[in-house]
């Protein structure tokens, strides 16, 4: 027996409104937080992206069609003020039509001090010291542990979720899968790092905590001692002693930074120059694979230059 054939208003009566809801509107501060955002997304949607390739983190400005863009935003998904206090103050006054998302405060996110080793409290470090980036308080890289990733994967998905209530189950199978592939990764990058667990390096700045405690390395000292300043003659003096002396086995430069400073310093010393570090993913292509990528490219660089020769 044919049924009679529905008109489309009739057809689509019986359909939830919500399935043809245009997915949420995201936008995200860097390139490693937009990779995660994706992970979760998959084939629903993607995020854009605030801060463009080889700029600062740390000092960046917005332009006024970016400010305006956050305001028409559904989920703003950032690192947090700490790394990115551009972003803190204008989300402060954006009047957002929907809110904005602090990865650093998501649940089980593993917080350091910087100049200090191992966990800390997250709850007693939330409030930590909100200066502009002094390298003292809350060190806000906390994505180079890949557990945080896995903690932020999760979290991204609530909100997604909540959002998008008709797409949660997606976004959390995705979320899951995500974590189980970092979670796979995280094994292989602890086998490959081991053997140079105990060879000392000298980073470009200190940003590098979070991926050295988890994987067990010896941070010597680094170039800079901030994000966005100059090395002072005292400091530069005091580390090209501490390469002069031996034992340090590497140094490295930094995507986007110029070189010839460390090239200067290393300059009559045993100590090899090894391969740019790129800790947001600066040079990296964007997208979900992003920030799988980039962990590994941090590995790669450092056993390259480190491992016993």
């Amino acid at each position: 027996m044919r049924h009679p054939r529905l008109s489309l208003a009739a057809a689509t009566a019986f359909i939830p409104s919500f399935a043809f809801a245009a997915p949420p509107v995201i936008i995200t501060d860097v390139a490693v937080v937009q990779s995660l955002v994706e992970i979760v997304l998959g084939d629903v949607g993607t995020a854009d992206v605030l801060l463009p390739p080889g700029a600062s983190a740390h000092s960046y400005q917005l332009r006024p069609s970016q400010a305006a863009a956050l305001q028409r935003a559904d989920l703003v998904f950032w690192v947090g003020e700490r790394l990115s206090p551009w972003l803190g103050r204008t989300v402060e006054g954006a009047g957002l039509k929907g809110h904005s998302v602090a990865l650093l405060d998501a649940p089980g996110t593993h917080l350091r001090l910087f100049d200090e080793q191992g966990a800390h409290d997250h709850e007693a470090e939330a409030d930590a010291g909100h200066d502009e980036h002094d390298h003292e308080g809350l060190d806000p890289h906390a994505w180079l542990d890949p557990a945080n990733g896995s903690a932020w994967l999760a979290q991204i998905a609530a909100e997604l979720a909540a959002a998008d209530p008709a797409n949660a189950a997606t976004y959390a199978a995705n979320a899951a899968a995500g974590a189980a592939r970092l979670q796979a990764l995280d094994s292989e990058l602890a086998a490959t790092l081991a053997p140079i667990a105990d060879r000392p390096f000298v980073v470009p700045h200190d940003a590098y905590g979070y991926f050295a405690d988890h994987y067990g390395l010896h941070i010597a000292g680094a170039l800079n001692e901030g994000d966005a300043s100059a090395p002072g003659a005292a400091h530069l003096t005091e580390l090209r002693a501490e390469l002069t002396a031996g034992g340090i086995v590497c140094a490295f430069p930094e995507a986007g930074h110029d070189q010839r400073q460390l090239a200067l310093i290393l300059e009559g010393t045993p100590v090899r120059a090894g391969a740019e570090l790129d800790p947001t993913g600066s040079m990296l292509d964007a997208g979900p694979g992003l920030y799988e990528a980039l962990l590994r490219g941090l590995a790669s660089a450092l056993t390259d230059c480190l491992m016993p020769r």
